[in-house]
C-alpha cells in the first residue's frame, strides 16, 4: 500500500518521518534520490538495502562559484569541475552554444569575463588559467600557479589578477603569450580577488579575512566580518553563544563599489560531545554552523576605497547550509545564494541583511524567498539573466535551471549532456543534517581552519580529510577512534544524529574520502633553503623523522610531545595548507609551532636550532 502512494504524498510522509527521527535535513524532496544513509519510509527495517551508487570517476568535493553571466547577458559560461569541461550557453535562445573539453584533472573553478568577447577560467588543479574566445571557442592555456582560485579582470589596465591557494597573487596581461606582469607572495589560502579602484581586495577562504592590496603590492589593511553573539533561553535565564566568521565560500563585487561575502559562522562556545545529537538541532537557533552574508560598502570620507564593516548581529540566514556561491543583481538591490547542503537557493534584498539577522526568527522574512531546487539537481552556482530571472548551475545531473523573477517558478531546465557523476558518498558528505554537514567543517574535503571547544576533550583543531587520512588510524587527535567504522558511529551517528549506514555503504564512503587530494603545493621561493631543511628534518639528532615517517609522514602512534597528554601523530602531507597547527591551534604559523606551544624538545630536538635553521626547516615542511 505504501508504494501506491502518490509522489507528493510520499514526499510529505518522508518529511514527517524524518522530522520525527530528528534528521529532517537529510531527506530530499524526491523519493528517487533519498540518501542511502536513511531508512526508506516504504521499507521494512529488515528489508535488503540497495547497494551504494558509485561514480566510475570519483567527483571532487564541491567548490562552487563556477558560473559567469556576461555583462551583456548574452551568454552564461559554466565550469564543470566534475567533468573537466566548460559549457557556453546562449541566454537568448537558452540553448547550449558549445561544450569545451579540458585536460583530465584540471578541475575548472572560477570564471570571469575579460576583454570583450573573452572569458577566463581558473583550473584549480591544472595550475593554469584558460582564456576562451567566446566567438571562435579558441582556448589559450597559461601556467600561473599550483592552485589558482580567484580571478578578476581590470578593464582600466587590461590586466587579469589571479589569487592562488598557495598565497601567490599573479597579474597577467591580455597577451596570452607574455609572461606574468607581476607575482606577489601574500598569506596562503587566498580565494577571491576583486578590483577596487587602484587596489585589490583578496579574500582568504577559511578565515573570512579580506586583504587590501595597494597598487604597489603592499597589504595595507586586513579585516573580516564581526563576531556574532546570540542569547538562547536555558530555563533559568539565557546562555550567550558566540560565533566567529569562517569559511568565506564566495566574495563578489557590488555595483558601484564595495563587496559582499557569503560565509559560515562557527560556534566558539563549548559543545558537549557526550550528548547524543550534539551536532544536530531541529531548531536552527541552536546550531553549530550557519550561513551569513557580510555587506561591505564604501565609506564616506577621504579614502574612496575604504569599506564599512557590517554592524554586529546582522546578516545571518536562518536556515541553509554550504553557501557555495552568491550573485548580486545588476542594480545591486538583491542577492541570490546557492546552498548546496540544503539543495535550495535563497534570494534576499541586501538591505534586509544589513539591518537584521535571520537566525533570531529562524525563518525567511517576507521580502526574502526560498526556492527548492532538489528535484532539479544540486545547486553549485547562481547568477541573474537580463530579465532578473535566476540562473542556477546544477552539478548532478549537469544543467542550468532558470527560475522566474516574479514568482520563483522553474521556467526552463537545460541539460548539459555528460557522464553521470552520481555518487552516494559524495551526496552524504554534502548532505545537510539540518544544522551541519560533513563539508561544513571539512570544506572541499580539507578543514575549516577552526578550533572547536569540545566538552570534555577541550579545544581541538579540525583535521583535514585529504591525502589518505584513513591510513593514519587511529583517528581524531586523541587517537580514540580505532578505525573509520568507529568514526562513523561517533560522528555521523552519535553526534550528527543520522541512521547507521550498512557496512558496504561505509566502505564506499571510506573509498570516496580517500580520493580527496591535498591542495596542490606552490613552488618554494628558495630551493636551497628547502634542501637544508630536508637535511635537518632527517637528522637523527633532531628526531623529526622518528614519528613523521613513511609515505604519509606519520607512524600512526599516539604520543605525548610535551603538550599536555598523548595525541595522534598527524600526517605532514599538505601541511602548508593546514594552519593553524597543533591539536589546539596554538600555533598560527609553522614557525610558531617551534615556539612555546610546540612542546619543546619532546617534540623534535629543535631548541638548539638558529632562527635561520628554523626558517629552513619550515621551508622544507611547506613542500610536503
Amino acid at each position: 500500500m505504501m508504494k501506491a502512494l502518490s509522489r507528493a504524498r510520499l514526499a510529505a510522509l518522508t518529511a514527517m518521518v524524518a522530522a520525527a527521527a530528528g534528521c529532517a535535513g537529510l531527506y530530499p524532496y524526491d523519493d528517487d534520490d533519498i540518501s542511502w544513509d536513511q531508512p526508506k519510509p516504504w521499507e521494512d527495517e529488515d528489508s535488503p538495502k540497495p547497494p551504494p551508487r558509485v561514480s566510475v570517476v570519483p567527483p571532487p568535493p564541491i567548490s562552487g562559484g563556477t558560473l559567469l553571466v556576461t555583462a551583456d547577458k548574452a551568454f552564461a559560461v559554466a565550469a564543470d569541475p566534475d567533468r573537466d569541461r566548460v559549457s557556453i550557453i546562449d541566454l537568448v535562445t537558452f540553448d547550449v552554444n558549445a561544450i569545451l573539453p579540458l585536460q583530465t584533472g584540471d578541475e575548472p573553478g572560477r570564471v570571469t569575463e575579460g576583454a570583450p568577447g573573452t572569458a577566463h577560467v581558473a583550473l584549480r588543479r591544472g595550475g593554469a588559467v584558460v582564456t576562451i574566445d567566446l566567438a571562435t571557442k579558441e582556448m589559450h592555456r597559461r601556467p600561473v600557479c599550483a592552485a589558482p582560485r580567484g580571478l578578476a579582470y581590470d578593464a582600466s589596465t587590461d590586466l587579469l589578477h589571479v589569487a592562488c591557494a598557495g598565497g601567490e597573487l599573479v597579474t597577467l596581461s591580455s597577451d596570452v603569450a607574455a609572461p606574468p606582469v607581476r607575482e606577489l607572495r601574500l598569506d596562503r589560502d587566498l580565494r577571491d580577488v576583486i578590483v577596487q579602484g587602484d587596489s585589490l581586495l583578496v579574500s582568504r577562504f577559511r578565515s573570512s579575512e579580506l586583504l587590501r592590496v595597494a597598487k604597489d603590492g603592499t597589504v595595507t589593511q586586513r579585516f573580516k566580518p564581526p563576531a556574532y553573539l546570540q542569547s538562547v533561553p536555558n530555563g533559568h535565564g539565557f546562555d550567550v553563544r558566540e560565533f566567529e566568521p569562517a569559511v568565506a565560500w564566495r566574495t563578489v563585487p557590488l555595483p558601484g563599489g564595495g563587496v559582499v561575502m557569503v560565509h559560515q559562522r562557527g560556534l566558539v562556545s563549548p559543545i558537549d560531545t557526550e550528548r547524543p545529537n550534539s551536532y544536530y538541532s531541529g531548531n536552527c537557533r541552536v546550531t553549530l554552523v550557519h550561513t551569513a552574508v557580510a555587506v561591505m560598502r564604501p565609506m564616506p570620507g577621504d579614502d574612496p576605497q575604504a569599506l564599512a564593516l557590517p554592524a554586529p548581529g546582522v546578516g545571518g540566514i536562518g536556515e541553509g547550509l554550504l553557501p557555495v556561491d552568491i550573485a548580486v543583481s545588476a542594480d545591486g538591490v538583491n542577492a541570490v545564494i546557492a546552498e548546496a547542503g540544503t539543495r535550495r537557493i535563497f534570494e534576499t534584498p541586501l538591505t534586509t541583511l544589513e539591518h537584521s539577522d535571520g537566525l533570531e526568527p529562524c525563518s525567511a522574512s517576507e521580502d526574502q524567498r526560498v526556492i527548492e531546487v532538489d528535484a532539479s539537481g544540486q545547486p553549485i552556482a547562481v547568477g541573474y539573466d537580463g530579465d532578473r530571472n535566476l540562473l542556477v548551475q546544477l552539478r548532478e545531473p549537469p544543467g542550468i535551471a532558470r527560475f522566474a523573477a516574479l514568482n520563483g517558478a522553474r521556467t526552463a531546465l537545460l541539460p548539459l549532456a555528460g557522464e553521470s557523476r552520481l555518487d552516494d558518498s559524495h551526496a552524504l558528505f554534502h548532505r545537510s543534517s539540518h544544522t551541519s554537514a560533513c563539508a561544513s567543517c571539512h570544506p572541499e574535503g580539507q578543514d575549516d581552519g577552526r578550533v572547536w571547544n569540545f566538552k570534555p576533550a577541550g579545544p581541538r583543531r579540525t583535521q583535514s580529510l585529504a591525502g589518505g587520512v584513513l591510513a593514519t588510524a587511529p583517528l581524531h587527535w586523541d587517537g580514540d577512534l580505532k578505525d573509520f567504522d568507529a568514526l562513523i558511529k561517533e560522528v555521523l551517528v552519535h553526534r550528527m544524529g543520522t541512521y547507521p549506514p550498512e557496512p558496504e555503504h561505509v566502505a564506499a564512503f571510506a573509498a570516496w574520502l580517500d580520493t580527496i587530494k591535498d591542495v596542490p603545493r606552490s613552488k618554494p621561493a628558495d630551493e636551497d633553503a628547502v634542501a637544508r631543511g630536508e637535511a635537518l628534518f632527517n637528522d637523527p639528532t633532531l628526531a623529526c623523522a622518528t614519528c613523521h615517517s613513511g609515505e604519509l609522514l606519520t607512524n600512526g602512534a599516539t604520543v605525548d610531545v610535551g603538550t599536555g597528554k598523548p595525541f595522534q601523530v598527524p600526517s605532514l602531507r599538505g601541511l602548508a595548507a593546514r594552519a593553524p597547527y597543533m591539536h589546539d591551534g596554538c600555533a598560527a604559523t609553522l614557525r610558531e609551532r617551534f615556539g612555546p606551544c610546540g612542546g619543546g624538545d619532546k617534540h623534535g630536538v629543535t631548541s638548539s636550532l638558529t632562527p635561520a635553521q628554523i626558517d629552513d626547516l619550515v621551508a622544507y615542511l611547506e613542500t610536503l
